[in-house]
């Protein structure tokens, strides 16, 4: 019997329950080899954005501003915090992943240290998923957050983050996507501007979902840099490296720029929004490129205009209107 007809069946039956031979009971085992398929069918699929970026970003900080404004513009949302090793909250999570596991237990009682500790703990995290599907199972129609740390090597080259994700995707319904900060401070070093364009190119190609990079901490480079050098650094200009980085280092390092150069220009994946801490309209911003890559409009059911209608029930008891 192909899916086609079964699915069919199984909705006629969820509005005539008496229908005999396509009982629930029934259609779900016919289901059961579309195993995956009947997932995304019987569970609405949910929408996470993922905080990411290096050390001292920023991540924390926008993350609250997300929550903020979401919760603002009438919305639920809660924070996941991720991070074993976080310190303070601006705005408190609602699932902490130190409630499993903290990085400062790793490191007293394993000897490990930050980076081995942090590694540790995702892996521990990934044989205990059981624990954060009970903690997030309840959001099913709520916007997620998930404050990530900052430890490059999560996104560059250690496989859990991409298995963490894939489970969100595949087993908890989740419509992803991602946010790779990078502090506006950076940009006066160009070299270390563009070692952290090619970070977020790596996130981006290994953790395969939807990205919105971000330039972070505006504010703190207003007057150093002009709107027409900004462009060129929102929208990395691979000219920057060369022209700027080749004057500064030993020319044995120049093939290596221009192939750094090459790679950018062939992938030309890497753009980023400009975020200046406290201005919610930058906030508002990034958070509808989020909503368009996650389709997150699209997942949500149509609301009745109640305002509308009590405004007519209070003006029918108001009686006529004197002029």
């Amino acid at each position: 019997m192909s899916l086609e007809i079964v699915l069919r069946e199984y909705m006629k039956h969820l509005k005539q329950p008496h229908l005999g031979p396509f009982s629930s009971e029934n259609c779900l085992k016919l289901l059961k080899p579309y195993k995956n398929l009947r997932k995304n069918i019987l569970v609405m699929t949910r929408t996470g954005l993922l905080v990411m970026g290096p050390a001292g970003c920023g991540k924390t900080t926008f993350c609250a501003a997300l929550m903020t404004h979401i919760k603002n513009s009438g919305r639920t949302a809660h924070l996941v915090n991720l991070d074993p090793a976080a310190e303070r909250f601006e705005w408190e999570p609602t699932v902490d992943i130190r409630d499993l596991i903290s990085l400062d237990d790793v490191m007293e009682e394993m000897e490990y240290g930050p980076n081995g500790g942090l590694i540790y703990c995702f892996e521990f995290l990934m044989n205990n998923l059981d624990w954060l599907d009970e903690e997030i199972g309840d959001f099913e129609d709520d916007y997620l957050i998930f404050d990530m740390p900052g430890q490059i090597e999560l996104y560059t080259h250690v496989p859990v983050l991409p298995s963490l994700i894939n489970h969100l995707k595949m087993n908890l319904s989740f419509n992803l996507c991602a946010t790779y900060l990078l502090e506006s401070p950076f940009i006066v070093d160009r070299a270390k501007f563009f070692a952290g364009v090619m970070s977020a190119m790596s996130a981006m190609i290994m953790l395969e979902v939807p990205h919105v990079n971000v330039m972070s901490k505006m504010d703190l480079v207003k007057g150093q840099v002009t709107k027409r050098d900004m462009k060129r650094f929102l929208d990395p200009d691979a000219l920057l490296l060369t022209n700027d980085v080749n004057e500064k280092t030993n020319p044995r390092f120049h093939e290596l720029n221009q192939a750094l150069v090459q790679l950018i220009d062939d992938f030309h994946m890497v753009s980023f929004l400009p975020l200046e801490s406290g201005e919610e309209e930058s906030v508002a911003r990034i958070l509808s490129y989020v909503d368009d890559a996650t389709q997150w409009a699209e997942g949500q059911e149509p609301k009745e205009p109640k305002d509308a209608v009590e405004d007519e029930d209070v003006d029918a008891d108001a009686g006529p209107v004197e002029f």
